[in-house]
């Protein structure tokens, strides 16, 4: 039963790590950069705190019930074994989509911009920089993403 939990935690450790992304205003990915953006100007007309959901990839459904359908195999013999590898694997499965979704979740911030063209926006980022009402920020868009940054 050792070598189960070490398995475990091993497909939990891969599935956090493949599924880490940070949708910040000062973090770039690979694609954005060395890319032209649009920069626009404005004032902060509000901020709210708000939560990014987690990503569902299915990396964690798979690693959980690989584990859960090697776990329940091990109840039983014979024709038990295989039932307890079937139910191990759906709940398994359940489990480590929950996992994955709950591990990814993201603290964000919804900021409303008022333009200097008069436009209001409003953009969600993941938490990295603060931003205050009446503060003068940029906006940057380009390459399909929007981010806020002073």
């Amino acid at each position: 039963m050792d070598k189960l939990k070490v398995l475990a935690v091993l497909l939990v450790s891969l599935v956090l790590a493949g599924c880490a992304s940070s949708k910040s205003g000062d973090v770039y990915s690979r694609d954005q950069t060395r890319r032209e953006m649009i920069v626009r100007t404005g004032v902060v007309e509000s901020v709210r705190e708000v939560t990014m959901e987690g990503t569902q990839s299915g990396a964690g459904t798979l690693a959980g019930a690989a584990v859960g359908g090697v776990a329940g195999s091990t109840v039983g013999g014979g024709k038990g074994q295989i039932v307890g590898a079937i139910i191990g694997a759906v709940l398994g499965g359940m489990a480590g989509t929950a996992i994955e979704e709950n591990a990814t979740k993201k603290n964000a911030l919804e900021i409303t911009v008022s333009l200097d063209n008069g436009t209001l926006i409003a953009v969600v980022q993941e938490m990295g920089e603060f931003f205050h009402p009446g503060e003068r920020v940029r906006v940057l868009s380009g390459s399909g993403s929007t981010r806020v940054t002073h």
